[in-house]
């Protein structure tokens, strides 16, 4: 097997399984209880916490437990919309977002919401004088995720983050950094809210975590009991959120060492595809190694990704949660309805092998040769 869709999701690695099963044995105690089980129990919840709050410099209070970023991002831009929509009901997000954050703008349209899409150049980067332009008075919100899930376009967070002060202090940033952390260093003081998932980080589904700054005030979306977190009522699932720690500090560990042995892979493939003038490549100058897509302009992606399942080798059209769609960011960046049609991604990791990335150029370029020859 040849898995090259680690941006859909990763395995779980062997550390990470053992401390979910350590936990789930051995600290019974729900964390809210007041007995010594639960006190046992509520310790490891703040020493877990602990350990994600120092990796990325920020405090325990400012991390709020959720199922993953689909939920952090509702929780993130639904609970900013109702906190602040007296002062105004104006939202700006960029067209490169993951298919969450559209849904989200969908629903607060209907209920009396303004949703601006900011443009982006040629290279995938925020247009930051149409980001300007778009800043008014009443605008509560901007949305820009760190990095684009399909293309791996990363943007200036920082720089866009001073655009937006500068323009409208009172406006709140938040990104989607699902597909930055574990990847690249990020850093969470460039923003006011980020929203991200353990299992893209080879964690387990169904955990994540929201970022927020204790200056930013938001609604809750759940009611309920519980002395955690009022944002997020219930008991703690503890041996996830265990988990999601472990996960993130072995995520963080040797990332640039990393990153350069995945661009070393990225840089084989584009080598290897782009001798074909019907493959278009998808990346600019901003997208990180770990996404490579590709346009087949004469085949159908969901076609070749299923010639490839036979050889055991797995890819993904654009974005797991918008697979067969056309790609809206392909569209947002090369304005070419055919490219965006016939995109895959090609999601690689440091788990990746050099023989593996071998053994998928020489069967994509068999296969893809038959495919021409039948032409």
């Amino acid at each position: 097997m040849i898995y090259l869709d680690y941006s859909a999701t990763t395995p779980v690695s062997y550390e990470v399984l053992d401390t979910i099963s350590k936990v789930t044995k051995e600290f019974i105690g729900n964390p809210n209880s007041l007995h010594a089980l639960g006190l046992k129990s509520a310790q490891l919840l703040e020493s877990a916490t602990k350990q994600i709050a120092d990796i990325f410099g920020i405090s325990t209070n400012e991390i709020i437990y959720t199922s993953g970023a689909t939920e952090a991002n509702n929780m993130a831009i639904i609970g900013v919309a109702m906190a602040h929509h007296r002062k105004g009901k104006h939202i700006i997000v960029s067209k490169l977002e993951h298919p969450s954050i559209y849904a989200i703008c969908e629903y607060l349209k209907s209920i009396g919401f303004e949703i601006d899409y900011v443009k982006n150049d040629n290279e995938g980067l925020i247009d930051f004088d149409d980001l300007k332009r778009l800043i008014r008075d009443d605008t509560i919100l901007v949305s820009i995720c760190a990095v684009n899930s399909e293309t791996g376009v990363r943007q200036p967070l920082k720089m866009i983050r001073q655009i937006i002060k500068k323009e409208n202090i009172a406006t709140i940033f938040h990104s989607d950094m699902t597909q930055a952390i574990g990847k690249i260093a990020v850093n969470f003081h460039d923003v006011d809210l980020a929203s991200m998932s353990a299992h893209k980080i080879f964690g387990p589904k169904g955990i994540g975590f929201l970022y927020k700054s204790n200056m930013i005030k938001i609604v809750p979306l759940i009611y309920g009991s519980g002395k955690v977190n009022e944002l997020k009522p219930g008991t703690p699932p503890l041996p996830l959120i265990a988990a999601l720690s472990k996960a993130i500090r072995l995520a963080n560990d040797s990332l640039e060492k990393r990153e350069r042995f995945i661009n070393l892979l990225n840089n084989k493939i584009i080598t290897a595809l782009e001798q074909y003038p019907n493959i278009k490549i998808n990346k600019t100058k901003y997208s990180i190694p770990q996404i490579l897509n590709i346009s087949i302009m004469n085949v159908m992606p969901e076609t070749f990704i299923h010639i490839m399942d036979k050889h055991e080798i797995y890819l993904s059209t654009n974005t797991a949660c918008s697979s067969g769609d056309i790609s809206s960011s392909i569209m947002a960046i090369y304005n070419d309805i055919k490219r965006a049609k016939h995109t895959i991604r090609i999601s690689l990791s440091y788990v990746t092998t050099t023989e593996e990335v071998n053994k998928f150029i020489e069967i994509f370029k068999e296969e893809y040769e038959k495919i021409m020859q039948v032409k």
